[in-house]
């Protein structure tokens, strides 16, 4: 190991690098399930936590000789050799890169044009409750019991819930997430009050189902990684019977490794039970019929056959009336979440009228994912201020978007 003492977290709770091996040696055979014959991408924290982060798809060029890679395609029409991590050896090989997370992609070495699990992504809003989290986990869970597939839930580590289902490994990429979008717009139906399938925020409530999770190049962290929160919190496998009863905040690295050993993984079952995508794929077959276009991609896939126009609705023309535009202002852009959101109290501090107004949904916290690095850009909608005090649209602060010159770029080839 490198650098054993460093700090990786410092602001609340106090671990090291070499805290962090021994976390994830505790728990190998868990945080192995997850990942192993999977290419993964190395999410990288040469920092630690608190510093900023970089994806790194590439397999390091000094790497020990057992490791194992693949060579993934992407729909950019780029190729990369990525490692694949198969034991305890490769988990705390990839950990001393910075890896704090696990970022698996969802498909095995032996076939990667066809991925063995379809992954849901609860990710709540601003405001949102936990308990609102909890009760949509649910919800997906009686949906997937209906299409005869079986879910497994886990925190994700921060302020939302993830369902794996471990699927035959028959489906491409696209079919994968045509299920996901069906799944995603069936639990929209069965609790509109809580549960959204828009992709664009400005159309979302509660609980945003992120069916794009399933498109390739898209990875979750994996059971048992550790996010860069001040607690050191971990992606915590739950069985459903702890599901309406569970506290995020209780999972740490620091009680991970005891509830490990006490009773083992709560996933370790995952494998033998396979399922269909076929009922899914009916249903989507059924609202495509009832003029549902496809969901929006992410915006660096291109466009898709059947593909609503990818436009937020705000934007959008329309026949019947000239277009209209949401009232949005960005205010902060930084690759530090925590400078972003400082910068959004200065703007509040600067326009306390218009803040006053604000809903807790006017406040759109995105977390973006460039070529290789992760930012956070706030946006404030100011349709609830009266236009006459609306404040304009300033150079927001900070103003350090990491993808910027890359895309001015782009745009001159």
């Amino acid at each position: 190991m490198t650098h054993p003492d460093k700090l990786y977290f410092s602001k609340q709770a106090k671990v090291s690098k070499l805290d962090l091996v021994r976390y994830y040696l505790s728990v190998a055979p868990g945080a192995l399930a997850g990942i192993e014959d999977r290419p993964i991408v190395l999410k990288r924290f040469v920092n630690g936590a608190e510093g900023e982060s970089f994806y790194q798809k590439r397999a390091p060029a000094e790497r020990p000789a057992w490791l194992r890679t693949v060579v993934l395609s992407f729909p950019s029409g780029r190729t990369a050799e990525e490692v694949v991590v198969d034991d305890a050896a490769g988990l705390a090989w990839i950990v001393n890169l910075g890896c704090i997370e696990l970022h698996p992609h969802p498909v095995r070495s032996r076939d990667l044009e066809h991925p063995d699990e379809l992954r849901v992504d609860l990710d709540p809003g601003p405001g949102v409750n936990w308990a609102d989290v909890r009760l949509v986990a649910l919800e997906v869970k009686a949906m997937l019991e209906e299409m005869g597939l079986r879910g497994w839930p886990k925190t994700s580590g921060s302020r939302g819930m993830h369902v794996n289902v471990r699927i035959h490994p028959r489906w491409t990429f696209g079919e994968v997430r045509r299920a996901a979008v069906a799944l995603s717009r069936a639990v929209e139906r069965r609790v509109p009050a809580l549960a959204s399938s828009k992709w664009w925020k400005e159309e979302r409530h509660g609980v945003f189902l992120d069916y794009n999770q399933n498109a390739k190049d898209r990875t979750t962290c994996s059971a048992y990684s550790v996010r860069p929160l001040a607690d050191a919190r971990v992606s915590a496998p739950l069985h459903w019977h702890d599901v309406p009863k569970c506290e995020p905040a209780d999972f740490t690295i620091f009680t991970i490794p005891k509830r490990f050993q006490e009773f083992g993984d709560a996933h370790a079952g995952m494998n033998e039970a396979p399922g269909s995508l076929e009922p899914l794929l009916e249903l989507a077959a059924k609202d495509e019929a009832a003029g549902l276009a496809d969901a929006p991609w992410p915006p660096h896939f291109r466009r898709m056959q059947g593909e609503a126009p990818r436009v937020a609705p705000s934007r959008a023309r329309s026949a019947a009336k000239p277009r209209t535009k949401m009232p949005l202002v960005v205010v902060a852009n930084s690759p530090d979440r925590e400078a972003a959101l400082a910068g959004l109290e200065r703007w509040k501090s600067k326009h306390p009228e218009a803040a006053g107004l604000l809903a807790v949904d006017d406040v759109l916290v995105d977390s973006m994912r460039g070529r290789s690095s992760t930012w956070t850009r706030i946006r404030v909608n100011l349709r609830h201020v009266p236009e006459a005090i609306r404040p304009p649209q300033e150079i927001p602060d900070p103003d350090d978007d990491p993808t910027r010159e890359w895309r001015q770029w782009r745009s001159k080839k």
